[in-house]
């Protein structure tokens, strides 16, 4: 009997013991029987014709101080991104209204920060309040974290942090050389501890090897609780940084990284993230299909492109997909998703504003 058919069962249905050669054995299944052993686990825990929808707008561009191989925002390579003031509550408020109109239920707020000073957790929280009065789950990237910091942006209704672990534990150092692995998984429990719900995920296609991408999920399944929302990143190459010029990934394996995830991480949303604006419509069918659940919706990925809001919804139309909305539960700074009305149609709006971090 082969090691992925001695698979165990757990009463929950989640694990956090996995083992790297029972997710290379996953990895390894025909491509096939692995959509069908993935979208079987998605039906367990979600309808498969819908997708959860969010946009995310930078608050502060640029002008970041370590050293990302895949980021554009470093202020040490030369990628024509300028640094930016944080904007103002009233212009984040905006972009929020219209990425709404547009069909987002989720809206996020990125800033190019190692870690934010103490001195911009209120002009953030401020901007959460503003946001969540709008009816949106909020969702904030703002780099390191303290536990004090956490807490306070969990006591201004945040629901979502986004703090990506972007590759294996061993290959990290190859990545990464200005913050630790424990400072991402640091970060992490503070915002566990404080209440909020978790985004975390990664990048593949950085010329990590099929292992290191099973080390990546390993990494993320394995932590005391499955992340909320599973960001999966497809490298955007950008001049000027040290990626740029890498050997991109077949996008077959793109897919598996998917199934593997869905099946691994059954309750999470599996996000297609960066790198959606290259796929065609036919590959992301193929990561719905693999369990892909949750999409970045809007022109930009931060500053990379995404594909625009008139493309996706004549996808979802094709693919007949509907969006999801949220409604707040009472009593939490959560929101759990519902099902929507009609998806995105005619009417909607483009929102124009930019998304996408692997912070």
């Amino acid at each position: 009997m082969s090691l992925v058919s001695e698979l165990r069962p757990v009463a929950s249905g989640l694990r956090h013991d996995w083992s790297r050669e029972e997710i290379l054995a996953l990895f390894a299944l025909p491509l096939t029987e692995l959509l069908h052993r993935a979208g079987t686990v998605h039906r367990q825990h979600f309808d498969p014709a819908e997708v959860q929808v969010s946009t995310l707008l930078s608050v502060k561009t640029g002008g970041c101080p370590e050293d990302c191989a895949y980021c554009p925002q470093a202020q040490r390579y030369h990628t024509g991104v300028d640094a930016t003031k944080l904007m103002s509550t009233d212009a984040v408020l905006e972009k929020a209204k219209q990425a709404k109109a547009a069909g987002a239920s989720r809206f996020c707020m990125g800033a190019a920060w190692r870690s934010p000073k103490d001195r911009d957790i209120p002009k953030v929280a401020e901007m959460i309040r503003e946001v969540k009065a709008l009816g949106l789950e909020t969702c904030a990237t703002l780099g390191m974290l303290s536990d004090t910091q956490a807490k306070a942006l969990r006591e201004a209704g945040l629901d979502y942090y986004n703090h990506n672990l972007d590759t294996a534990p061993e290959f990290y150092g190859e990545i990464i050389h200005t913050r630790e692995y424990q400072d991402r998984l640091d970060t992490l429990a503070h915002v566990r501890d404080a209440g909020m719900k978790t985004c975390c995920g990664g990048i593949v296609g950085m010329g990590e090897t099929r292992e290191q991408r099973a080390g990546l999920l390993q990494a993320l399944a394995n932590l005391p609780a499955h992340p909320d929302s599973v960001p999966i990143n497809r490298l955007v190459q950008v001049e000027g940084t040290p990626l740029a010029g890498t050997a991109a990934l077949d996008p077959f394996e793109f897919v598996r990284m998917i199934a593997v995830a869905r099946i691994m991480m059954p309750r999470s949303m599996v996000r297609l993230s960066a790198g959606r604006e290259s796929m065609s419509d036919e590959l992301q069918a193929l990561c719905f299909a693999a369990g892909a659940n949750s999409i970045f919706y809007g022109e930009k990925l931060l500053t990379t492109g995404n594909p625009d809001t008139e493309r996706d919804m004549a996808l979802f139309a094709r693919l007949g997909l509907r969006a999801m909305h949220v409604v707040e539960a009472p009593n939490t700074v959560h929101a759990d998703i519902v099902d929507a009305e009609p998806a995105f149609g005619a009417g909607s709006m483009g929102c124009g504003t930019g998304c996408g971090c692997a912070a």
